[in-house]
């Protein structure tokens, strides 16, 4: 069941005494699926992000899905304190981070027991022997010691002391064994590389840039890196090494984003092409915050980023900046975005653009702060009081936050009025390779700013073909006007309590919104234009959803995929009649079925979850196959 460890000599400066000249077959393989998993303090965001990095490099195609506990501190060893970082890496096109990993890098029992129902059957499982001991058994609920009885049997099973290697490495540097065992992951790390014939170089150039100044600990690390690789050399337990080739991607300049980075960079190039300055107010929330985070790095562009007391200071700056000419932006989470609704009232009445992102998370309340879900869509669309229409946007995939964020800016700019625009923490953290746009190519974006105010006077409320109010610089003398969330009078602005205007001035906001939909793209049909079921989805359900109908294309499945939620594509009635089902999957209890069976009267289908997981491609294919049985 279990192979035996093969220990590798190292001397003290962390090289092999002799590594030998074993020369392995290498097998080509076209994908393979990794999670590296350990205790919250083990590192494994930092491993998998690094074979992320390096993988990248080697050019293949790849999909990530981080997975943090929710708990801050979780005691050491336990279930919930659990960290996890999955890869999925191919020759070909992949838009998943795979569904059952091939590999599962263990670092302690918890860890094992936690993801141990998620690894293929057949597949490999590389533990760290040392930490199963009574302690860490106990805490993970083991009874027995899983590496001695048949817990692992059907896998083929790896046990290293990993700990003991990390020490053994640094044995003459001045350093506590405390300190030492840090570096246990890179052990991990430069195993895997071995394995996956995956080269050190970029991860050994990364040390350098991050602990350069710390002599110790990059050289501790350092050395656990390459003991990690040589041991696959010297423990003669592997016949082979593994090679995924480079998959082919389109010319061009390619590098890998999270989401959170290329939202961020999204309203950078948004707000350089319409030469316009950024100002985002926000309130640090998981797993918004980074955009917060990588904003404030282009202060050279023009942003400016504010660190709020609250959720609902952060919006009213952001309010604030739009009101005097700039983008104003707000991050936040789902609990943040019902703080944040009679600020966004505000900014509908006062008609300003201005972009609020909802990186959801699990709920309702604090919920699975570190957890993904779908579940704001709803309050997205109606959490407010009132009638109050906002455009709502949604992206696919870790990449597409970056277009995402940009079309916002310009609807936000072309309309005047604020939009919502809903990631999750699965795309927000996850990565993916990206092709870098050409800036000259991105189109440039118009806004509504008025600087001079006309003969006749300035009417605030007046309207364009677009039914957007001027822009109106504050201070500047002609532009005086009313401002604030009472009602406004059509063209003047001027306050007005009159039944018929106030009837006037709702309609005419939710017209605007419903305008936007002449800006739409037609919408894509992956597959066949006509058949039994269309998959219909939205935001990061994306690349399961696709990859279900490519693989279920044979049997009358295609897909189809919603930017804008708030208006709908002008498009989608004509594109749903021509399938038998509608079947909709959402990590939610069916919000957006709750619409199309209201806009639409179509009787769709649900396939649901809320889990705090993404689907995967085989949880959807399970159920559309189930319902295609019951259409014979």
């Amino acid at each position: 069941m279990a192979g035996d460890v093969a220990q590798g000599t190292i001397t003290t400066n962390g090289q092999p005494e002799s590594i030998g000249q074993t020369k392995r077959p290498i097998e080509i393989l076209e994908e393979v699926t990794i999670r590296f998993a350990g205790d919250s303090g083990d590192g494994m965001q930092l491993t998998g992000t690094q074979f992320t990095n390096t993988t990248a490099l080697v050019g293949n195609d790849l999909s990530t899905l981080p997975d943090y506990p929710a708990e801050i501190r979780a005691p050491i060893g336990t279930l919930y304190g659990v960290s996890g970082f999955q890869i999925h890496f191919s020759s070909k096109e992949i838009h998943t981070p795979g569904d059952h990993p091939d590999v599962l890098v263990a670092m302690n029992p918890a860890a094992l027991k936690v993801n141990l129902q998620q690894v293929k059957k057949g597949g490999v499982i590389i533990v760290n022997s040392d930490s199963f001991d009574e302690k860490n058994l106990k805490l993970a609920h083991y009874a027995v010691n899983p590496l001695e009885d048949d817990t692992l049997s059907g896998y083929t099973v790896y046990k290293f002391p990993l700990t003991k290697l990390t020490l053994d490495a640094v044995r003459d540097l001045k350093m506590s064994s405390r300190d030492a065992v840090r570096s246990k992951n890179m052990v991990a790390l430069g195993l895997v590389y071995w394995l996956y014939n995956r080269p050190m170089e970029p991860t050994l150039e990364w040390l350098k840039a991050k602990f350069g100044k710390d002599e110790l600990v990059y050289e501790a690390n350092l050395r656990a890196l390459k003991a990690g690789y040589y041991l696959g050399e010297t423990a003669e337990l592997f016949s082979a090494r593994y090679e995924v080739k480079p998959a082919k991607f389109s010319p061009g300049k390619y590098r890998n984003i999270m989401g959170n980075e290329a939202t961020a960079l999204g309203f950078v190039a948004a707000s350089v092409k319409a030469e316009l300055p950024i100002f985002l107010g926000s309130y640090p929330i998981t797993p918004a915050s980074d955009i917060l985070h990588e904003l404030s790095k282009y202060k050279s562009y023009g942003v400016k980023t504010f660190q709020a007391e609250d959720e609902i200071a952060g919006i009213c700056t952001a309010i604030g900046a739009a009101f005097t000419g700039s983008i104003g932006l707000t991050t936040t989470s789902g609990p943040g975005l019902a703080l944040k609704a009679e600020a966004i009232g505000l900014a509908v009445m006062t008609e300003l653009p201005l972009i609020i992102v909802d990186v959801q998370r699990g709920g309702p309340s604090t919920g699975l702060p570190t957890k993904t879900e779908q579940a704001d869509l709803m309050q997205a669309l109606y959490g407010r009081n009132g009638e109050c229409p906002v455009p709502v946007i949604a992206a696919k995939s870790p990449g597409d936050c970056f277009y995402a964020a940009f079309e916002a800016v310009h609807t936000a700019l072309k309309y005047m009025t604020p939009v919502i625009l809903l990631t999750d923490g699965y795309i927000a953290n996850g990565a993916e390779p990206w092709l870098i746009p050409d800036a000259a190519k991105l189109p440039k974006i118009g806004h509504k700013t008025i600087l001079k105010a006309p003969d006749e006077g300035f009417q605030p409320y007046a309207r364009d073909e677009d039914n957007a109010r001027p822009w109106a610089i504050p201070g500047t003398k002609g532009f005086e006007h009313r401002i604030g969330g009472l009602e406004k009078q059509h063209i003047t602005g001027n306050v007005n309590y009159e039944p018929q205007n106030h009837d006037f001035m709702v309609r005419l906001r939710n017209q605007k919104v419903q305008g936007i939909a002449k800006d739409i793209q037609p919408t894509e049909v992956i597959g066949a234009k006509s058949g039994k079921i269309l998959l219909l989805g939205w935001g990061g359900t994306y690349g399961a959803i696709t990859t279900a109908a490519e693989q279920l294309a044979s049997k009358g499945v295609a897909s189809a995929h919603l930017r804008w939620i708030n208006p709908l594509p002008p498009d989608l009635a004509e594109i749903m009649k021509n399938y038998e089902k509608i079947v909709i999957p959402e990590l939610n209890l069916g919000q957006l079925r709750r619409i199309i069976r209201s806009e639409f009267l179509i009787d769709a289908i649900g396939i649901n979850k809320v889990e705090g997981l993404p689907f995967t491609t085989s949880e959807i294919i399970g159920k559309v196959e189930e319902i295609l049985a019951t259409m014979k």
